[in-house]
């Protein structure tokens, strides 16, 4: 009878959280997908029955260049912001509490200014006639004639200091509740500072790791507010085109078929290494090693 009540108690304590991603989850997916092979009319809405001919209007020639682009500007984007995010969320759990918090809040002051407002601040950082090119044109680093804005470098710069306080705040949070005193006994029994970071705190701090780069991974793969205004014609991500097929084109099949494709470079990766992870604690327990 208990245990029978105790598992209502679960189902009615995880209902709403249940509730919450099947509606504005799970049921948006599935329409993001169902869209993609609907045909469009003629009014740019959607028209009857169902069609192939926007999955294979993919094959668009400038295509395979801004999914390459949006692909590495988005896997270097997230591999800079983790590497730069590990070292920080280290030393911030390990500092007193004083100064914890005043970096802490540091990090986060960024979120108190509106998304659009830092970036125009970058354009006008970067802009021709900026403090920041002056200086580096005295200092003899780049000639006058270089740009510094509209430029696919320039957008990549941009997502990092975006990006970087969503990296550090989850790594933090599992560096926070690590045991330093592994660390000393790693370094008692003869180990160095650094193969006690890589083999004593990484492996610890894993989960906030993984969860650090899938919040950065996935809104660097469909900016399109950065590269529109820092980046130029020159360097359009997917989520420019989706946001152009929505807004200007009204051509919501083709929005959703460039979004599926995004989520399947997302999903399938996080798919397949769960799967490797699954059969690798497996043959670890068939050698008896957990």
């Amino acid at each position: 009878m208990k245990s029978w009540l105790r598992n209502i108690s679960n189902w009615i304590i995880g209902a709403p959280s249940f509730v919450w991603l099947v509606v504005f989850y799970a049921i948006p997916i599935v329409l993001v997908f169902l869209l993609a092979f609907k045909p469009v009319d003629a009014y740019g809405g959607l028209g009857e029955g169902w069609t192939l001919k926007t999955i294979l209007d993919l094959r668009n020639p400038s295509y395979p260049a801004i999914i390459w682009r949006t692909f590495w500007q988005g896997i270097v984007s997230t591999t800079v912001c983790v590497a730069v995010a590990i070292p920080i969320s280290y030393q911030l759990a390990r500092m007193n509490s004083r100064w914890k918090n005043v970096i802490l809040l540091l990090i986060i002051v960024p979120f108190w200014t509106n998304f659009l407002v830092r970036i125009y601040a970058w354009r006008v950082f970067l802009h021709a006639d900026g403090i920041f090119k002056k200086l580096l044109v005295a200092i003899g680093l780049i000639e006058d004639s270089t740009t510094l804005l509209y430029n696919q470098w320039a957008v990549l710069v941009v997502m990092i200091y975006t990006y970087i306080p969503f990296a550090i705040l989850p790594i933090y949070a599992s560096a926070e509740k690590f045991d330093f005193s592994l660390i000393d006994a790693a370094k008692d029994l003869g180990a160095s500072s650094f193969y006690a970071f890589r083999r004593v705190f990484l492996p610890v701090i894993s989960k906030g790791i993984w969860t650090a780069v899938m919040v950065v991974l996935i809104p660097a793969f469909g900016a399109y507010l950065i590269p529109d205004l820092v980046g130029g014609p020159s360097s359009e991500l997917v989520g420019d085109k989706i946001a152009q097929r929505v807004f200007i084109d009204r051509n919501l099949p083709h929005a959703s078929a460039l979004s599926a494709l995004l989520m399947l470079a997302v999903f399938l990766p996080m798919l397949l290494g769960k799967w490797l992870n699954h059969l690798r604690r497996r043959r670890q327990a068939r050698e008896g090693r957990i």
